[in-house]
């Protein structure tokens, strides 16, 4: 069967090495010939920007996840003077840094602290009354990525399990998304593989070795998804965590198996493809049996939202969807799948009409 398609690669430096991100970012810093770097970080982060000899820079910490509006303007005032960003953490505080570079062009660092995949895209969010807005701009994007498994040892294990499999949602989207191809499929699945390999090391025993494994597949599953564009999973949960304040990576992890059951009849090839990167023989199972091994959540009721506000939810959530994905969606259809994903239902895989 011949080939056609349309790909584009983002452009990026990705610097990997564990216990080197001190020496990374100070290296970073002087290839931008920056002068006045604005480094958004919480305090923990203390110890990593003094190695890197960031003491003297501006620092900004007021990180709040899903990037209020009235916290993007104050960073943005932060950064007024400033001729670089850094952003040291997870995806809240790589999307602060997007949020200052998205009007200000400013060129960013980021130094991931969680598996969130945020770095490698050039994706941007914005939360005002309860609505998350989400746009694609090549300004976003970070001009280096830098990667040390150290900066994960002591990340708490709920964490790792919700950002982990926030990155296995990326690769799963990737296979659907709006500009999906044999390219993004690729590496989204290799980062599917290296994510089942790394993510239960990394549970049980926050392994160095299993860290890095993660980090790289992290890095492939954003990287693909960044060129796939946002499916249905990833459209589900940013109306979910925007609208009702749920923790990010804690949605995506409850939503996804129920979107892999909902869209994987209606997509046997990339199913199959799924299942062979997870080891498994199915690939609903394949995840069902990864996300036991990770002690993964599974009720959005757990996570504070109403069961009076699912119907809310399929309204908000209904016109965003995607005209690609391989399902049609329908009313009832998506009333279904939230009710399950609320109530932490075993997701029901329906067979193709």
């Amino acid at each position: 069967m011949p080939l056609a398609f349309e790909h584009e690669t983002k452009g990026q430096r990705v610097l990997f090495g564990s216990g080197a991100a001190a020496g990374h970012l100070r290296d970073e810093v002087a290839r931008f010939a920056a002068l006045r770097p604005l480094v958004i970080a919480a305090d923990r982060q203390r110890g990593l920007i003094e190695r890197a000899g960031l003491a003297g820079a501006v620092r900004y910490h007021r990180i709040t996840e899903h990037v209020p509006v009235e916290v993007a303007e104050d960073a943005r005032a932060a950064a007024a003077q400033a001729d670089l960003v850094i952003a040291i953490g997870g995806g809240s505080a790589i999307g602060l840094a997007k949020a200052v570079a998205l009007t200000s062009g400013l060129p960013i660092i980021a130094t991931p602290t969680t598996f969130a995949g945020s770095e490698a895209t050039d994706v941007w969010g914005l939360t005002e009354r309860g609505q998350k807005r989400t746009g694609v701009d090549p300004r976003v994007l970070p001009r280096t990525v830098v990667y040390d498994a150290e900066l994960l040892e002591s990340l708490p294990v709920e964490l790792a399990v919700a950002s982990g499999l926030n990155a296995v949602a990326h690769c799963v989207d990737s296979m659907w998304g709006p500009r999906a191809d044999p390219i993004n499929a690729a590496l989204a699945m290799a980062g599917l593989h290296s994510l089942a390999v790394g993510l239960p090391g990394v549970v049980a025993e926050a392994d160095r070795d299993a860290i890095e494994q993660s980090l790289y597949g992290c890095y492939l599953a954003a990287v693909a998804f960044a060129s796939a564009g946002s499916g249905l999973h990833h459209k589900i949960c940013h109306v979910l965590a925007g609208a009702f304040n749920l923790p990010h990576a804690a949605t995506h992890a409850i939503v996804l198996p129920h979107v892999l059951a909902f869209n994987a009849p209606y997509a046997p090839r990339a199913a199959e493809q799924i299942a062979q990167a997870l080891g498994s023989g199915d690939a609903c199972q394949g995840l069902d049996e990864l996300r036991a091994r990770l002690n993964a959540p599974r009720a959005l009721r757990e996570l504070g939202l109403a069961e009076d506000d699912l119907a809310a939810a399929a309204q908000a959530i209904l016109p965003q969807v995607p005209a690609a994905n391989p399902r049609p969606v329908e009313a009832d259809t998506l009333d279904r799948l939230l009710r399950a994903a609320w109530a932490g239902d075993q997701p029901r895989m329906e067979s193709h009409p």
